[in-house]
């Protein structure tokens, strides 16, 4: 199936800076899987590691999910414990931040977005990445990563009370959904960590199940990632298997329904997209259509009803 692979077969691809802590082992799961709009990576770093130097974008917004492993949240000099099933909303403009393990290996999931004039600023490094490149100028002085391990380790203060932007899964209120043929249960942990032009969302489906109703957007993209149990995907007319550690990316206006159903022992899944108020959400199944935007749903005439001489001549 198109837009759906598995983790194993992903590379890893090493990314370190000599003699300094930057280390780490980076997935890029959203470029193999096809994604447009929306990246998704997994980070893995040994102890004491970080995968990226203190960072600040201006227009992305990131959400971290914690794999395993426990560790530290560094954002502007003030740190918070983070360990798994952790979701980590950092805001554009807020402050550069970066990750830590602790005693163990940390893994993360790291999802954002793809913002064409993107700057994103490295405060210790004194670097501005603008777009695809690093502005021209500040390289002069050597890679980025390798300026940010001149300015020496992070200041390390005692950790804080955690914030807002921080929340454990199992502390997301979940909203459950039962009916004939379709049980699942639904945390909006981007939400409760104060995302706002992106989601995250924790779901569990009942074996045997479906989950949310089969659906296409006309402008949002998603990324799926399956953390636990086996099912079946089914896109369009086509159908796959899935279990723990197959990524799932469907770009926008593709007019391909998607729905999953678990199997006998369940499905456990993370879903990220983008939130776009001209967003128009399709549900083949029962012929509605969901205005983002304004908030309002409703039945529709699909166009294979019509005369025709009423459709548009493109």
């Amino acid at each position: 199936m198109q837009h759906l692979e598995h983790s194993d077969d992903i590379p890893f691809e090493r990314q370190t800076v000599k003699g300094s802590e930057i280390d780490a082992l980076w997935q890029d799961l959203g470029r193999a899987v096809g994604s447009v709009e929306i990246g998704l990576a997994r980070i893995r770093f040994e102890p004491g590691n970080r995968p990226t130097p203190a960072h600040d974008h201006g227009a992305e917004e990131e959400i971290f999910y914690v794999l395993a492993g426990d560790g530290t949240s560094w954002r502007a000099g003030v740190t918070h414990a983070v360990g798994p099933g952790d979701c980590i909303v950092y805001r554009p403009a807020s402050g550069a931040h970066t990750l830590i393990a602790g005693d163990d290996p940390m893994d993360v999931l790291a999802f954002g977005e793809r913002r064409p004039a993107e700057l994103c600023h490295l405060p210790r490094a004194g670097v501005l990445w603008g777009g695809p490149s690093w502005v021209a100028d500040a390289v002069a002085g050597g890679h980025p990563f390798e300026r940010e391990a001149k300015a020496g380790t992070l200041p390390m203060p005692e950790r804080s009370p955690r914030p807002g932007w921080i929340v454990h899964r199992d502390a997301v209120a979940a909203v459950e959904v039962d009916r004939p043929g379709r049980r699942y249960a639904a945390r909006r942990l981007g939400v409760a960590a104060g995302a706002r032009s992106s989601g995250l969302r924790h779901v569990t489906i009942t074996p045997g199940q479906s989950g949310w109703p089969r659906h296409c957007h006309s402008a949002e993209e998603e990324l799926f990632v399956i953390l636990a149990g086996t099912g079946t995907v089914r896109v369009g007319d086509e159908e796959a298997e899935v279990r723990s550690g197959h990524v799932l990316s469907r770009p926008a206006g593709t007019t391909l329904a998607h729905g999953f159903r678990a199997g006998p022992d369940g499905l456990e899944y993370l879903s990220y997209g983008q939130r776009q108020p001209n967003d128009i959400v399709y549900y083949p199944d029962s012929g509605k259509v969901f205005l983002a935007g304004v908030g309002v749903i409703g039945r529709i005439e699909p166009l294979g009803y019509w005369d025709g001489e009423d459709l548009p001549a493109s």
